[in-house]
């Protein structure tokens, strides 16, 4: 019973989390033409921080579609697929070019923030490279299992 709770909150979380980022990806000119009035930087690098900011959301949008789509496999009971290995993958490098739009926002807008950005995404490429080894491995030993039964 908790179990499935906490796998119900889990798919919920994915599926709100993908379409507010819609929301906020389409918003990003909007919001940073009214920030542009309070804050310089935004004022000064529309242009390359809007291109920016948009492309890291569509980035993110990708991350998490991929999410959803390895978690319709969890709910089926097989997560261990060859298509749950593509998606790590995909995350992988989705991170990686969201940690390398965050390295070239740097000039545009040096704060803490963005540098704990650009180390958290790479590490979360690294860690989804690791883990489509990792299900890749299961995967292979699932099919061997499959054929001895």
């Amino acid at each position: 019973m908790e179990r499935q709770r906490l796998t119900l909150f889990t798919k919920n979380l994915l599926d709100f989390m993908f379409f507010a980022g819609i929301l906020m990806t389409a918003a990003v000119p909007a919001v940073f033409s009214w920030v542009s009035r309070y804050i310089i930087a935004f004022r000064v690098h529309y242009l390359p921080l809007t291109v920016l900011y948009f492309l890291s959301g569509i980035l993110c949008l990708m991350i998490i579609w991929q999410l959803r789509l390895m978690f319709a496999t969890v709910l089926e009971g097989d997560p261990f697929v060859d298509s749950n290995i593509l998606s790590l993958k995909k995350m992988g490098r989705c991170s990686f070019l969201t940690s390398f739009l965050s390295v070239i926002r740097l000039p545009f807008s040096p704060t803490p923030a963005t540098v704990f950005l650009v180390i958290v995404f790479f590490i979360a490429g690294l860690f989804s490279l690791v883990l489509s080894q990792v299900f890749s491995r299961a995967v292979e030993y699932k099919k061997e299992n499959d054929l001895t039964i």
